[in-house]
């Protein structure tokens, strides 16, 4: 409720003022959705941002890849903060992007995931809508690798709008 909104306007605010602006290929991605919506119990909303430094760029074998890190906050005061890596597969006007991230987690009134350490695994599909601004859909499912006693993991999927700048 107003806390997620509350701490997300603060990173969001953050986020902008912090962010080095060295080409007009990096990314901000705002996306909303269900975090862990195969559990009845502890389904709820979510809000995130994610930075993507597409400028940082990596040819590898098997593609370009790029640092992503965020942050997402659920209706019951859950936290999820996260750095790793994405990459992107461009064809006409969509783009396919997997990535893995590893995080410290807070389950505030939320979730317990079993540990402060999770991995989040993501695919995403974007849509051209101009330019530099794209829609799409991602899932993503966070997991603590069994690092905890218990490993229950969470599925999430979310709506997304990135602008490039």
């Amino acid at each position: 409720g107003k806390f997620v909104m509350k701490t997300f306007i603060k990173t969001l605010l953050f986020v902008f003022l912090s962010i080095s602006y060295p080409k007009a290929d990096n990314k901000i991605n705002i996306y909303s959705g269900v975090f862990d919506y195969s559990d009845d119990g502890k389904r709820s909303g979510l809000i995130g941002i994610e930075y993507m430094n597409i400028s940082s760029n990596k040819e590898t074998v098997i593609g370009n890849i790029y640092p992503v890190s965020g942050v997402m906050m659920t209706d019951d005061e859950a936290v999820y903060i996260y750095a790793g890596y994405q990459m992107s597969q461009t064809s006409n006007s969509s783009t396919i992007s997997p990535s893995f991230a590893i995080g410290y987690y807070d389950e505030g009134d939320g979730k317990d995931l079993g540990h402060e350490i999770e991995f989040k695994t993501q695919i995403q599909i974007l849509f051209d809508i101009s330019s530099n601004s794209e829609l799409g859909i991602s899932y993503n499912h966070i997991s603590n690798a069994s690092l905890g006693d218990k490993n229950p993991g969470a599925n999430s999927y979310m709506f997304n709008f990135t602008k490039k700048f």
